[in-house]
């Protein structure tokens, strides 16, 4: 009886040490999240009276990130970040209120790690932002040269491998896996992109060549008559014309246009397009 009697004391002893410490915990974790809540909001509001946001705009990084599945603000996407890191900032320092001794060792490495997360996070984000703008000058290259092969996608990929390379270096990754790896993966797309072009490119091909003459020869705004398809030119795209029909859009493969009769419904008839009867 005296030694149950004495284990029980001593639960109760530590038992009570231990409760204003859990409570201590969770106030500074309530306090702390309320906290880094705030926070988040001040820069939030800050970079945008700061004009940040319209700068991203004019640059498009806005669009970019909401092209990512991210908020379409950079100054929301920086704000939640914000907030993050200081969240888990709180959480660590709430369990080391604790004061379990092997937990605390575990933590404070882990705290000191965390900076390291946080400069592999921003380069991720950069890249992802970089990557976006890159694919779309390169779209709009290939466009204006009608260039068979959609380049835009693989130079999105690669710009972001690079930004990925450089973010798991930063975490302590071997950067001589990650190179192999992401040569793989590029070794993969571009196979990819040369089966697809090996097995369709030809008609693709064809279309985009086509498109640069029926540019010339069609304006945007003319009613036409292909075959069974009657409307107005609502686009000239580098693979097909996109006809504004009573039923819908139409897109009509632009080599069709050169190949086919086409009628077209008044107004001057486009340079170098003998008339229809």
């Amino acid at each position: 009886m005296t030694a149950l009697a004495s284990v029980i004391n001593r639960a109760g002893d530590t038992l009570g040490e231990f409760l204003p410490q859990l409570a201590g915990a969770l106030i500074l974790l309530v306090v702390g999240l309320l906290l880094a809540k705030l926070v988040g909001w001040l820069v939030r509001r800050g970079l945008r009276a700061a004009g940040v946001d319209d700068l991203a705009e004019r640059w498009r990084v806005n669009e970019t990130l909401a092209r990512a599945g991210l908020q379409g603000s950079l100054a929301g996407v920086t704000a939640v970040a914000v907030r993050i890191i200081l969240s888990v900032i709180v959480v660590f320092a709430a369990l080391m209120l604790l004061g379990l001794e092997p937990l605390s060792q575990s933590l404070n490495e882990a705290l000191l790690f965390l900076p390291n997360v946080i400069a592999a996070a921003a380069i991720v984000l950069a890249g992802v932002v970089l990557a976006g703008l890159v694919r779309e000058r390169v779209d709009r290259l290939t466009y204006q040269m009608d260039f068979p092969v959609p380049l835009g996608q693989l130079a999105q990929i690669a710009t972001l491998a690079i930004f990925a390379i450089t973010a798991a270096a930063q975490v302590g990754v071997s950067a001589g896996v990650l190179v192999l790896v992401v040569a793989i993966v590029l070794a993969a797309v571009a196979g990819t992109f040369a089966i697809a072009f090996g097995l369709g490119g030809r008609e693709v091909a064809r279309a985009l060549n086509a498109g640069r003459f029926v540019r010339e020869a069609y304006e945007v705004g003319q009613t036409i008559q292909v075959g069974e398809w009657r409307g107005r030119i609502v686009a000239i795209e580098p693979d097909a014309t996109v006809l504004g029909t009573d039923d819908g859009r139409v897109r009509v493969p632009n080599h069709l246009l050169l190949e086919s009769v086409v009628r077209i419904q008044g107004g001057a008839e486009p340079e170098g397009v003998a008339p229809t009867r």
